[in-house]
C-alpha cells in the first residue's frame, strides 16, 4: 500500500462533498473552510459544541503524545494494523484502494504506526478525526509526509463531516463510539475495529489512586445495529516504569485524573516505579 490524500469529506452544514480548492475545502452551497497553516481543516461547527473548548486540553494532549511516543501502547497499534490489512487482503476493490477514518484520533499516534507499517500492495487514504483542536493541531504538526495534511479533521463523531458509504474501515481507539454514524460512512462490508479497556487494564494504578476499587463488571459489547461481530482478541502485556514523569504522564491522559481523589492523586505523584497490566480487547465489526 502507499498512501494517498484523503477526499471523502463533506461540509458539516449541509453534508454536501468537499473539495479542495487552493487553501481551503468547498462545497456546492459555497461553504468554505480553510486548512490552518499547522495543515488541517475545522469542520466542527460552532453550533455541534457542547463547550467552547470541547476534547482533551492540551495538557492532556501533550502528555498522552510523550506517553505513546516512548512505546508503551505500540503492541496496539501493531495488532491494530495487522487487523487493518487483514480487512485488505479480503478488499477486492482495486480502483481506489482502501480509506480509513480514525474517530477520536488523539495526536495521530495509531494511524502514523499504520502509514509506517504500509505495504505498496494498494493506496490507502487516511484521515484522522478528533473533537479537540489541541489533539489535531498535534497530530498535523507530527505529520510525516506518509499521512498527507488534508487527513487531520476538528470535527464531532456524533456528526461525522464524512460522506455516506465512502469508507472501508474505521477505528475507535479507547474512544466514544457512534455507531449509527459509523455505519452510515462505511460501505457495506466495511470494517469498524474498536479497542477497548478490558477489566485489569491499569489496575494496579486504580488500586493506588481509589480508596475503595469495585471489582469491573466486564460484558461483552453491545451488539450494535448495522454491524455484525467478526472476531474479538484479547491482548494483555505488562508495562515497567521507573520514571515518575511517565507516571504522571499516563495518569493526566487518562479519565481517571479526574475522577479520582485529591488523596488518591496525591499517592499517584509520589510513585517512582510501577508494574502495569495493559489489558485490552481488540473488536472487528463488519457493517452489513
Amino acid at each position: 500500500m502507499s498512501i494517498s490524500p484523503f477526499q471523502a469529506l463533506a461540509c458539516p452544514l449541509d453534508g454536501e462533498p468537499l473539495t479542495p480548492s487552493g487553501s481551503a475545502w468547498r462545497c456546492s452551497a459555497g461553504h468554505s473552510f480553510d486548512i490552518a497553516k499547522q495543515g488541517y481543516v475545522n469542520l466542527l461547527p460552532v453550533q455541534h459544541k457542547r463547550s467552547s473548548d470541547p476534547g482533551d486540553s492540551k495538557t492532556m494532549v501533550a502528555a498522552r503524545r510523550r506517553f505513546l511516543n516512548a512505546g508503551c501502547y505500540q503492541p496496539i497499534a501493531d495488532a491494530v494494523s495487522l487487523a487493518v490489512f487483514e480487512h485488505a487482503k479480503h478488499e477486492t476493490s482495486h480502483d481506489a484502494g482502501l480509506s480509513c477514518l480514525d474517530a477520536g484520533c488523539g495526536d495521530g499516534y495509531y494511524l502514523r504506526a499504520l502509514a509506517n507499517a504500509v505495504s505498496r500492495e494498494k493506496p490507502l487514504a487516511l484521515m484522522g478525526l478528533d473533537i479537540s483542536k489541541w489533539a489535531v493541531q498535534a497530530a498535523a504538526k507530527q505529520d510525516n509526509k506518509q499521512t498527507p495534511q488534508s487527513s487531520w479533521v476538528v470535527g464531532s463523531n456524533a456528526n461525522l463531516p464524512v460522506q455516506s458509504s465512502s469508507l472501508d474501515c474505521v477505528l475507535c481507539m479507547f474512544g466514544f463510539p457512534v455507531y449509527r454514524e459509523f455505519a452510515r460512512v462505511l460501505k457495506p462490508g466495511g470494517v469498524l475495529i474498536q479497542v477497548e479497556a478490558g477489566p485489569d487494564h491499569l489496575r494496579e494504578l486504580r488500586d493506588i489512586i481509589y480508596p475503595t476499587l469495585k471489582a469491573e463488571r466486564f460484558s461483552e459489547p453491545e451488539w450494535p445495529e448495522g454491524f455484525t461481530q467478526l472476531d474479538a482478541q484479547a491482548l494483555r502485556y505488562a508495562l515497567t516504569f521507573s520514571d515518575a514523569e511517565a507516571i504522571a504522564d499516563l495518569l493526566v491522559m487518562t479519565p481517571h485524573f479526574y475522577r479520582a481523589t485529591t488523596e488518591g492523586r496525591e499517592k499517584a505523584a509520589v510513585l517512582r516505579s510501577i508494574i502495569l497490566t495493559v489489558d485490552v480487547r481488540i473488536v472487528r465489526w463488519e457493517c452489513v
